[in-house]
C-alpha cells in the first residue's frame, strides 16, 4: 500500500531537493536515502536522467514519484524501520539497471577520527581518507573520503556516473571538513576524481590527495585500488628492527628507475617494477651495495622533474606498474638482502590545477601568504606546515611508505628549504618568525614531530636529511634539542671534495684543505658521503669528466676518488652510472650507457668499485666505529706540497686496522716512507693502480714489515711503492700477532 500523494507531499523538503538539483548540498544524506517518519518510511533518490524509478524491498516493488520533474524521486511506504532495498532505474534511453543506494550507509569516520585528524595526530588517516574498496553491511563498494573544509559541495565522479557531479554528492562532516560517501558496486580499477564546488560558485575536478594509484601521465584521474599483498620478507623486517644503523655498513646505490635501464627510447619504454627487480638486484649484489635509494616513485606528472614535483603523495607511479608491482619489487629486494630507501619530498609541490593547489577553492595545502607559500626559484608551492591537518597529511605519508610498502627508510629532500624562511628569497620577500629570526619554527616542529613518531614505531627504518647548511643537531635526538634524523647527507664534504678533484694536480697543493677539512666536523652529525645525481646534471659533467688530464688520468683520478671516499668516515652513496664512469651527463629520458662497460677502462673501473664495496662490507674497521673518533686517525694530512694523505680505520682491534695511502699527483714514488700506527706487518690488499683495474701496475706485491724509524709523529714506518694518482690500502697486523702467525706456519711445515 502506498500513502496518498498529499501525505507524502507534506514530507517534502523542497529546499533540500533544489540544493541537490543545483549541486549545492553538502549533506545529501539528510534528504536522500530512507527516513523514518510518523507516517512510514520515506525513500528519496535523485536520478536526473531517469524516466522512472521503482523501490524494491524484498519482493515488493513500489513506484516512486518524480516529485519535482528534475529527477528527485520519492515514495512513502508503511513501516517503522528501513529494510534492505534497491532501486530499479529506467533511464531516458530505456536502459534499466538495479542499483544500491549510496545514501543508506552510516558514516565510516568516527568522532575520534575527526578529533585526531584536526589535532594532527591521526597517523593512519590514509586508512580513512582516499578510496577504499570494502564491504559495508554485506554490500561491496568503494568508500570515498576527502578533506575539503571550505568547499560548498563535493561529489565523486568517474566513468561509473558519466563524470556527472550531480549524481554522487558527498556528506560533509562538520567538525573536520571531511566529505565522505560509500558507493555500492564501485570496484577496483575504476577511474575517479572529486568535483568540488566552491563558495564562489566555481566547479572543478581534483585528483584524490590520498589516492594510492593514478592514471599514467598525461592523464590525471585517480584509480580505486586496495593495497593487499602477501608479503614474504618477515625475516628481513625482523632483523631490521635490531640493526645498528650508526655502526653497520651502508653503501647506497642511488637509482632513477626510469633510466637505469630501458626497453627503448620511447616516452613509455620503461621496464616494470617486476621486470626491474631481478635485474637490479643482481647488479647491486655484484657491486656490493647494501641499499638502493630510489629517486621519487610517488606519482608526478612531469618526467623532467625526476619525481621531485609530486602530485600523488600516496601513489607509487603507474609508469612502472601497479602498487602491488612495487610491493613485489621491495619484497624481492629484501629477499635478496638489499634495503630500499625512498626519496620523499615534503618541502613543496607543483601548481597543477588538478592536484593539491587551491584544493577547495582556498589555499588548503599551501600557505596562504605567498612569502611563505611559494618558492620563487622553483615555481612550486610550500605546504602550510603549521596547520595540523597538513602536518598529519605529511607525517602519515612518511609512515605509509614504511608500513604499507616496507620501505627501509626515507631520504627527505630539500630540508634546508623547509628550515629557513628566507631560503631562495631576497630581502622583502620573506617574513621573519615571531622572534625576528629566519628559522621556520613550524617546519622545525613538523620535523621533530615526524621523526619522534617515526622512531616510536620501532620499525628499524631510518630518516635521512638532505640538508645543505650548517643547521645544528640535524641528527641529534629530539630530546637533546635535535631534529631527530638518523643520518644527514654531507653536502659540505661533497662540494669540497669534487672541487678538489677537479683541480689540475699541479694546483691541488693550493687547496689541500678541501681534502682534509671534512674531518674537522665529521662527528658533529651522522653523515652520509654522497656523490649524487645532482653532481652529474645541468652542465656539471659526469664524475669521469670532472677529472683533469688525459683519458687514462681521468680514470686514475676517479678510482682514487672513490677509494678515498670509501675510506673516509661516513656512510656511502653513489649515483647510478658513476660506478663505471659514464661519460655523458645523466638524463632521465634515456638508459644509462651500459655499452661503455665493454670498454676496457670503464669495465675495469666498474670492477674496482665492486672490489671497494666488497672491502667495505668485509672489514668492520670501516664501519664499526664509523661515528666515533676512535675509528679514524690521520697518519699524514699536512703534506700539501706533494698532495699525499694517509690515515687508518679501526674497529678497536689492532689486528683489523686498515691503512689508506692516497697520492693525488701523477708522480710515482718508488721508495716512499709511510708512518704506521704500530710495529707489525703491512699487506697491500687493494691498489687503485693495479692493471686489474686499469692502472699502470705500481703495486706492492710483498708484505712490508715495519722498522722502528720514527716518521710523521709515529714510532714506526714502512717503505712502499706509492702509485701516481692512486690509493694503496694495507691490512695491518701487529708484530706479536704476526710473530704467532709466522710461528704457526713454520710449525705446520
Amino acid at each position: 500500500m502506498i500513502y496518498e500523494n498529499d501525505e507524502m507531499y507534506g514530507l517534502m523538503n523542497w529546499g533540500a531537493m533544489e540544493a541537490i538539483v543545483y549541486s549545492e548540498h553538502d549533506d545529501p544524506h539528510s534528504w536522500l536515502g530512507p527516513h523514518i517518519t510518523e507516517k512510514g518510511v520515506l525513500f528519496n533518490t535523485y536520478q536526473p536522467t531517469a524516466k522512472s524509478v521503482r523501490l524494491i524491498v524484498g519482493r515488493e516493488y513500489y513506484d516512486m514519484e518524480n516529485a519535482d520533474e528534475q529527477g528527485n524521486f520519492s515514495v512513502l511506504i508503511p513501516g517503522s524501520k528501513a529494510e534492505p532495498y534497491r532501486y530499479e532505474v529506467t533511464y531516458d534511453n530505456d536502459e534499466v539497471y538495479e542499483v544500491r543506494d549510496p545514501y543508506m550507509f552510516e558514516s565510516q569516520i568516527t568522532a575520534e577520527d575527526e578529533d585526531r585528524f584536526i589535532k594532527g595526530i591521526h597517523y593512519e588517516i590514509y586508512e580513512k581518507l582516499g578510496a577504499h574498496y570494502r564491504r559495508i553491511n554485506n554490500v561491496w563498494g568503494t568508500y570515498f573520503a576527502v578533506w575539503a573544509p571550505n568547499a560548498e559541495r563535493v561529489s565523486v565522479v568517474g566513468d561509473f556516473n558519466g563524470w556527472d557531479g550531480r549524481r554522487h554528492p558527498m556528506r560533509k562532516l562538520r567538525a573536520s571538513g571531511i566529505f565522505e560517501l560509500f558507493i555500492p558496486g564501485i570496484e577496483e580499477g575504476e577511474l575517479y576524481k572529486f568535483e568540488l564546488k566552491t563558495n564562489g560558485g566555481l566547479t572543478y575536478l581534483k585528483a584524490d590527495p590520498y589516492a594510492v594509484y593514478s592514471e599514467l601521465r598525461p592523464n590525471t584521474a585517480s584509480i580505486v585500488r586496495n593495497l593487499d599483498y602477501d608479503w614474504k620478507d618477515k625475516e628481513w623486517m625482523k632483523n631490521r628492527k635490531k640493526a645498528d644503523i650508526k655502526n653497520m655498513p651502508l653503501n647506497i646505490y642511488e637509482v632513477h628507475l626510469g633510466s637505469w635501464m630501458r626497453k627503448g627510447e620511447g616516452d613509455n619504454d620503461f621496464y616494470s617494477y617486476r621486470e626491474l627487480a631481478p635485474m637490479l638486484a643482481k647488479y647491486v649484489k655484484k657491486q656490493h651495495f647494501t641499499h638502493i635509494e630510489l629517486m621519487p616513485v610517488m606519482e608526478h606528472p612531469f618526467d623532467g622533474s625526476w619525481g621531485y614535483q609530486v602530485t600523488g603523495y600516496y601513489a607509487a607511479t603507474s609508469r612502472y606498474g601497479t602498487p602491488q608491482d612495487f610491493m613485489y619489487f621491495i619484497n624481492f629486494m629484501h629477499n635478496e638482502g638489499i634495503g630500499v630507501i625512498l626519496d620523499w619530498v615534503p618541502a613543496h609541490f607543483p601548481k597543477d590545477a588538478w592536484a593539491l593547489s587551491n584544493f577547495d577553492g582556498t589555499c588548503l595545502y599551501e600557505h596562504p601568504d605567498k612569502r611563505l607559500g611559494e618558492h620563487p626559484d622553483w615555481g612550486t608551492l610550500i605546504f602550510n606546515f603549521g596547520r595540523p591537518e597538513i602536518s598529519n597529511f605529511l607525517i602519515a605519508n612518511a609512515l605509509f611508505w614504511v608500513e604499507k610498502y616496507h620501505a627501509d627508510g626515507l631520504r627527505m629532500d630539500a630540508v634546508a628549504s623547509m628550515l629557513y624562511l628566507d631560503y631562495g628569497r631576497k630581502p622583502g620577500q620573506w617574513v621573519a618568525n615571531k622572534y625576528g629570526g629566519n628559522e621556520n619554527l613550524e617546519a622545525v616542529e613538523l620535523l621533530k614531530h615526524l621523526n619522534s613518531v617515526f622512531h616510536k614505531r620501532k620499525t628499524g627504518a631510518v630518516v635521512i636529511a638532505e640538508e645543505s647548511t650548517a643547521w645544528p643537531k640535524i641528527t641529534w635526538e629530539v630530546e637533546d634539542d635535535g631534529l631527530g634524523f638518523d643520518l644527514k647527507w654531507n653536502m659540505g664534504w661533497m662540494n669540497d671534495f669534487t672541487s678538489y678533484m677537479k683541480q689540475d694536480p699541479l694546483f691541488r697543493k693550493g687547496v689541500h684543505g678541501q681534502l682534509t677539512f671534512g674531518m674537522m666536523y665529521a662527528y658533529s652529525e651522522n653523515f652520509i658521503l654522497v656523490l649524487s645525481h645532482d653532481e652529474v646534471v645541468h652542465g656539471k659533467c659526469s664524475m669521469l669528466n670532472k677529472m683533469p688530464g688525459l683519458r687514462g688520468d681521468k680514470f686514475a683520478n676517479l678510482r682514487l676518488a672513490y677509494a678515498f671516499m670509501m675510506g673516509h668516515p661516513g656512510k656511502k652513496l653513489l649515483f647510478m652510472g658513476q660506478e663505471f664512469g659514464q661519460e655523458r651527463e645523466w638524463s632521465e629520458a634515456r638508459s644509462l650507457d651500459w655499452g661503455e662497460c665493454e670498454d676496457e677502462l670503464h669495465g675495469k673501473l666498474q670492477k674496482f668499485n665492486a672490489k671497494l664495496g666488497e672491502l667495505y662490507l668485509t672489514n668492520t674497521a670501516m664501519t664499526a666505529l664509523d661515528q666515533d673518533p676512535d675509528g679514524f686517525k690521520w697518519m699524514s694530512c699536512q703534506d700539501a706540497d706533494h698532495s699525499i694523505v694517509s690515515f687508518i680505520r679501526s674497529n678497536g682491534r689492532p689486528e683489523d686496522t686498515l691503512l689508506f695511502v692516497c697520492n693525488f699527483t701523477p708522480v710515482t714514488y718508488e721508495k716512499y716512507t709511510q708512518a704506521v700506527p704500530f710495529a707489525g706487518v703491512y699487506k697491500e690488499i687493494l691498489n687503485s693502480d693495479s692493471t686489474t683495474y686499469g692502472g699502470q701496475g705500481n703495486i706492492n706485491p710483498k708484505d712490508k714489515r715495519s722498522v722502528p724509524e720514527p716518521w710523521d709523529g709515529q714510532d714506526n714506518s714502512i717503505t712502499i711503492k706509492l702509485p701516481p694518482l692512486g690509493c694503496a690500502i694495507f691490512s695491518c697486523t701487529p708484530e706479536n700477532v704476526a710473530a704467532k702467525r709466522d710461528a704457526a706456519k713454520k710449525k705446520g711445515k
